[in-house]
């Protein structure tokens, strides 16, 4: 038999039995925001007050401007929670996750096509940003040592008005002449024949973009590679091509492999690609490859033993965890070829879908139709004054849908686009969801900016006296 229960077996009021963690008195004050506070506070009572504020972030399943990555497997989720508490660079200390990143490295040289005769290298970054940061900077390395003679020289770079805005910090942070390439109404790529009248014997390379930030397309590079190659036996200037492959480097080799823009053609010399894009992992991991060791420049590397062996470094950044680069290798292992094509399809198929639902509603132009890369890119047909992109993707947010709206580069500026970015969890039924809710967005706007209906002497209301 259970015995009674005294007086004096009563809960105290700090067990967590008798207050929840609302009911603390944390949840009537200020939350702290400008100073750290002097006393502590019970860890369920912090988690709570900072995991309700992050709700007024959006959902990131809806987050449709983005090209990260927003969901992953469970099993994927656990390595990296194994792993976040490992600092990458320390190889001495975790030998393991190094031979795990060069394994990585060795798959994508050869997703990319890398020639026989080829020996790699390549390294993990924090995203694209610092991967083409670090193959620019390369690239400007091997200018100087060919051009050192020349003192007057002016290193400079041509890239399209199309890119990340990475490629402008790099060429003002290591002191580069930009040659941008600016757009054109309807032309959104560059064109071998721009390239051309761009560049000269202080060019350190010339950038080309497999899947546009603006509208998801991609540069002639096969057209671009052949220019360059004909300059270098007319005029003897070996101009490297790197290709900014953030977007399109996990799509096109699964959904076109004869698509020619890798280290297949003769002066693409380096490559940058997004493991948190269509890689399929959370941010951030990007990933820098170049066609040869021997051409990366050897200053560049830097050996280090502070943390314990000597050890090779070629990044921008140092320390960092270990979990993505696990989580990409989870990937290469848990899908294979076979299980990123079916996504990768997938998503064109999603993205084609919805690009027809939205063209054939009569209101919208599309300047993508997901040809190579799951984007959609479109603009409001002309005849449409009653509203803009800005303010349709301010009204879908209504529904809880993130859809960037923006206005293309110099030379076409007053082109205002919106972007729709496929993800792997976007369905089909999704997609249905999505262009229902924007034809109604449409509507309502319509019926906001429409004149009110004249008011007839019957109708008149007379105020009474």
């Amino acid at each position: 038999m259970l015995s009674k229960k005294t007086s004096t077996e009563k809960m105290k009021p700090g067990d967590k039995g008798h207050t929840s963690t609302y009911s603390s008195r944390f949840f009537s004050q200020p939350i702290p925001k400008y100073e750290i506070p002097e006393g502590s506070m019970p860890a369920n009572a912090a988690y709570q007050l900072i995991h309700d504020e992050l709700n007024m972030d959006a959902n990131p399943a809806l987050n449709l401007a983005s090209f990260v990555t927003t969901w992953m497997e469970p099993e994927a989720t656990q390595l990296m929670q194994e792993n976040v508490h490992k600092n990458f660079i320390d190889h001495d200390e975790y030998p393991q996750t190094e031979v795990i990143h060069h394994r990585c490295v060795n798959m994508m040289a050869r997703l990319f096509n890398i020639p026989e005769e080829c020996k790699a290298i390549g390294s993990a970054t924090i995203g694209s940003s610092e991967a083409i940061m670090l193959c620019l900077l390369g690239h400007k390395w091997n200018w100087k040592k060919h051009r050192q003679k020349d003192k007057n020289a002016v290193p400079n770079i041509v890239f399209g008005a199309e890119v990340h805005v990475c490629w402008e910090k790099f060429a003002r942070y290591f002191d580069v002449e930009m040659r941008i390439i600016p757009l054109e109404k309807g032309l959104y790529t560059i064109t071998a024949e721009k390239v051309a009248e761009r560049i000269d014997e202080n060019t350190i390379c010339v950038g080309a973009i497999l899947g546009t930030t603006y509208t998801g397309q991609a540069d002639p590079i096969e057209e671009i590679n052949e220019l360059l190659i004909k300059i270098k036996k007319e005029k003897g200037w070996d101009i490297p091509l790197h290709i900014d492959a953030a977007s399109g480097g996990f799509v096109v080799p699964f959904t076109e492999p004869d698509y020619k823009w890798d280290f297949r053609l003769e002066q693409v010399k380096s490559i940058n690609v997004s493991g948190h894009k269509y890689g399929l992992v959370y941010p951030g991991i990007g990933w820098m490859l170049w066609k040869e060791e021997s051409e990366f420049p050897e200053e560049l590397i830097f050996k280090v033993n502070y943390l314990g062996g000597w050890m090779p470094t070629f990044t921008l950044n140092f320390s960092c965890n270990s979990a993505n680069v696990i989580a990409q290798y989870y990937n290469f292992l848990r899908l294979g070829k076979a299980g990123y094509r079916s996504i990768m399809e997938n998503c064109l198929k999603n993205a084609q879908y919805l690009a027809e639902l939205f063209e054939g509603s009569g209101k919208f132009e599309m300047i993508n139709k997901s040809q190579k890369l799951p984007i959609i890119a479109m603009r409001l047909k002309e005849g449409i004054t009653q509203y803009t992109v800005f303010d349709l993707s301010s009204k879908l947010r209504e529904r809880g849908w993130v859809m960037s709206a923006y206005t293309m580069p110099e030379n076409a500026q007053d082109v205002a686009v919106m972007r729709v970015v496929v993800k792997e969890n976007f369905s089909h039924d999704m997609a249905d969801i999505l262009y229902n809710d924007t034809m109604a967005a449409c509507a309502a706007l319509e019926k906001q900016a429409a004149p009110p209906p004249p008011v007839t002497d019957g109708e008149r209301h007379h105020p009474i006296c």
